[in-house]
């Protein structure tokens, strides 16, 4: 089959339109993933060990479930206990809760990762707890943890494919869609390719400055 620019330049709007819901979906599951993160980063460091042992085993499976067994359940299994959500929010939050257990690791790390020395003096000036997380710790640990929540924010959007599955016109679900109606599959699914690597490509640059600037923190 002969690549045809004409067809090619006639999906482009489509494409973008699909391209625009991944970025979005993308952006939305990261905020979704940054503040679960660090709530469940938070509880498992908990003295209380009912809250810090359940908050492990809750994010284990999380982890240990495939990401498409959760949008399935969230978009298909929910509304059968009466919880209906939009599929573009259903994904966002399948994506954000999945990619938050991991975000938890690193946060974890970069928690542990600041001296105890900190976290003595903040209680000798009797800041409180509040005070002491946001003016203290995580001014401390967010910066080392950059490069690696970058990372998984490159995974997660290369994994909004499968948002295609739960009916989000993201640009998988666009450019199948292209193809099924007009029987070309090269074109579309190949602007979709070049469009992941493009994205992927300078994300890959600047995940690499980040990690000179600020090191990195394991997961």
């Amino acid at each position: 089959m002969e690549w045809d620019w004409d067809f090619t330049w006639s999906i482009m709007p489509q494409l973008l339109a699909g391209f625009r819901i991944t970025l979005v979906a993308t952006a939305l599951g990261a905020v979704v993933a940054a503040i679960l993160g660090l709530v469940f980063a938070i509880l498992r460091r908990s003295r209380n060990r009912l809250v810090s042992r359940t908050t492990g085993l809750v994010v284990e499976f999380i982890r240990g479930t495939p990401l498409l067994v959760q949008l399935y359940f969230i978009f298909y299994v929910l509304p059968d206990l009466g919880i209906r959500l939009p599929a573009l929010t259903a994904g966002v939050i399948g994506m954000g809760l999945h990619y938050a257990t991991y975000a938890s690791e690193v946060y974890r790390g970069g928690i542990e990762a600041v001296s105890r020395g900190q976290w003595e003096a903040a209680k000798a000036t009797n800041l409180t707890a509040r005070q002491t997380w946001v003016h203290v710790i995580l001014p401390q640990a967010i910066p080392p943890m950059i490069p690696a929540m970058a990372n998984y924010l490159l995974a997660m959007f290369k994994e909004t494919p499968l948002l295609s599955a739960i009916t989000v016109l993201e640009l998988m679900n666009q450019a199948k869609s292209v193809a099924n109606s007009s029987y070309r599959y090269v074109e579309p699914m190949t602007m979709v390719g070049v469009m992941f690597l493009v994205v992927s490509v300078i994300s890959v640059v600047g995940l690499r400055w980040l990690e000179r600037r600020y090191g990195r923190v394991g997961g």
